[in-house]
């Protein structure tokens, strides 16, 4: 199966995923050091951390909808330039005013990843190997964090801080150069390509239209966007996007501030969830074709891992906020990160099951834009609570609530077509 093209254009996405969240964590793992360096009290410092957010949840949608009419290769080429060369100039911040500007920029040039990489995805692989394609592809995320941790904090403990985005701007440039030349925007356009494969990516298009009841192909994005299972499914991903980028944008400094670890000593911790943040995100997406495959039941196979892990994750992250030890403390938030990896791939999956693969881009931006707020005010929300408070356990509770209540809204009002029945197993193999 992997012999196939189509998992060179997955391999690539699983890098650039890879390349973005170190990118992404950077700042995180930098902003104990940041912090001193520019006097940031901790809501200052949560503003910084949020700033990428504007940006980023903006173009999520807007990216999308470009991968759609001018298809994904070159709005993600595009994309990683920018965000790569943003990432170097990162460097050269000098205040908080510089430092907030380039964040938002940096987050124009990675808000249209996800949106993307579902795009490509929906263009590229077999409905029976989705969601283990996009399992892997998002699966270059925890490992890119956990590649973050350690590496900036052993550059700029070495050579300072500025030299670890230097080299994460110039690794992206390369990879921007070697998409370019490898991929296209569907299998039918690329060389490299057999008729054989072409059957094999086409095969059984219509099942899950078939079976979910997802809406005609003519039908407007805007009337899309206006579901009832699409609105529950930001909810849903609201609270797993408030509960992760809470995770990745304070936990570092929760560390060094709240269990008092010193910068290297962080960099070991914080990789440890993220380690099992990749695990996570394989492992469900196999679960979920696994299910698939036994049950023939397309959105069931999503919604069950979705619902049950989200619920898992939520119960971890808020023990985090009361743990007694930096040792508990790392050992929650591990749990914690795993379980919402697990079901980190069913929100795109669902998407690609519910709307017809013309509205996938737009459809996938707008819901991880709308999602994405969370982004926005989140960690400078996070920041008032500590320096209001003075801990960071009640910022701990409320995104495990927020999770909850995601985990609630897909359980409930995510559905697909009321008469719909398990797709045969002939199909499905």
């Amino acid at each position: 199966m992997f012999k196939k093209y189509r998992w060179t254009i997955v391999t690539m996405l699983f890098l650039s995923n890879a390349i973005n969240y170190v990118d992404r964590s950077a700042m995180s793992v930098a902003l104990p050091i940041l912090s001193k360096k520019f006097a940031l009290t901790p809501f200052a410092s949560g503003l910084i951390l949020s700033s990428f957010f504007v940006g980023y949840a903006l173009f999520n949608f807007i990216g999308g909808f470009l991968s759609d009419v001018v298809g994904p290769r070159r709005v993600m080429g595009y994309a990683m330039a920018v965000w790569s060369i943003f990432c170097a100039l990162t460097a050269g911040a000098f205040s908080f005013i510089s430092l907030f500007f380039i964040r938002v920029i940096f987050g124009f040039g990675e808000g249209p990843l996800t949106s993307t990489t579902n795009k490509t995805m929906n263009n590229w692989i077999p409905l029976k190997e989705r969601a283990t394609a996009v399992g892997i592809c998002n699966g270059g995320a925890p490992i890119g964090g956990a590649l973050s941790a350690p590496l900036v904090a052993f550059i700029s403990l070495k050579w300072g801080w500025q030299a670890a985005f230097l080299v994460l701007g110039v690794l992206g440039l390369i990879w921007t150069f070697s998409w370019f030349k490898i991929s296209t925007d569907k299998p039918n356009n690329h060389p490299r390509v057999s008729q054989e494969e072409l059957k094999e990516i086409t095969a059984g298009r219509d099942i899950a239209a078939a079976q979910v009841g997802s809406a005609p192909a003519k039908v407007s994005l805007l009337s899309i966007l206006k579901q009832r299972s699409i609105l529950a499914l930001i909810v849903g991903m609201f609270g797993y996007n408030y509960t992760l980028f809470f995770f990745i944008t304070w936990f570092p400094s929760y560390l060094v501030e709240g269990r008092h670890l010193s910068i290297s000593q962080m960099g070991i911790a914080a990789m440890i969830p993220w380690i099992a943040g990749a695990l996570g995100q394989v492992a469900g997406s196999l679960i979920i074709d696994f299910i698939y495959r036994k049950t023939g039941k397309v959105l069931f196979s999503r919604k069950v891992v979705l619902v049950t892990c989200l619920l898992l994750a939520a119960v971890c992250v808020v023990l985090t906020g009361f743990a007694n030890s930096a040792v508990s403390a790392v050992f929650f938030m591990t749990l914690g990160v795993c379980f919402i990896y697990l079901q980190a791939t069913t929100y795109w999956a669902i998407i690609q099951d519910l709307v017809p693969s013309e509205k996938v881009g737009g459809t996938s931006g707008f819901v991880h834009s709308m999602a994405n707020i969370s982004g926005i005010f989140g960690p400078a929300l996070t920041g008032w609570i500590v320096q209001s408070t003075g801990h960071f356990a009640p910022a701990f509770v409320l995104a495990g609530g927020l999770a909850i209540i995601g985990a609630l809204a897909v359980a409930f009002f995510v559905k697909g077509a009321k008469n719909a029945g398990a797709v045969p197993q002939e199909q499905i193999a």
